[in-house]
């Protein structure tokens, strides 16, 4: 596949914050954590995770950042315009800069491949009618989040 085709031209909901994605997630889950249903005034988030590299804001002054928690913890944007959900970053010690993308932002999201798992399941507002696996409880979903996770990763890193 060219590069050129490889790539996501995503924007929040009123256009204003823009921000290209090289190549297919990491990885994509649905959160159900309250942090994530607050920030994304939703039920859930259906995210995709991006190698921070892969991922280019175009106008980060588009973006007002916010931490919803202590670190480590995940600066979620929202566009200054709009207040959508934009762009998020996570960095660990010892990790690779991770860039967290709400799926919706994308503009062919059939291109993406589809989420692999539910996590923080027993926050849900209501059940989910599908074959994923349902992590619930913090610790099941933060060690399913890591454990396919890291596969992604490390193939990423030795390309």
């Amino acid at each position: 596949m060219s590069q050129e085709s490889n790539e996501h031209k995503c924007q929040c909901q009123c256009g204003s914050t823009e921000f290209t994605a090289v190549g297919d997630p990491i990885l994509r889950v649905i959160c159900h954590c309250t942090i994530c249903q607050e920030f994304n005034d939703a039920a859930y988030a259906d995210i995709s995770i991006f190698l921070s590299k892969d991922v280019e804001l175009l106008n980060a002054e588009t973006v007002s950042l916010q931490q919803y928690k202590a670190p480590p913890a995940v600066q979620r944007g929202k566009c200054i315009a709009c207040s959508n959900p934009a762009i998020e970053f996570l960095e660990l010690p010892l990790f690779p800069a991770l860039t967290i993308i709400p799926t919706g932002t994308f503009p062919d999201e059939a291109r993406l491949p589809g989420p692999v798992a539910h996590l923080f399941y027993h926050r849900r507002v209501s059940d989910i009618d599908d074959a994923l696996p349902k992590y619930e409880g913090f610790m099941k979903s933060q060690f399913a989040l890591t454990r396919k996770l890291l596969p992604g990763l490390f193939r990423r890193l030795i390309k």
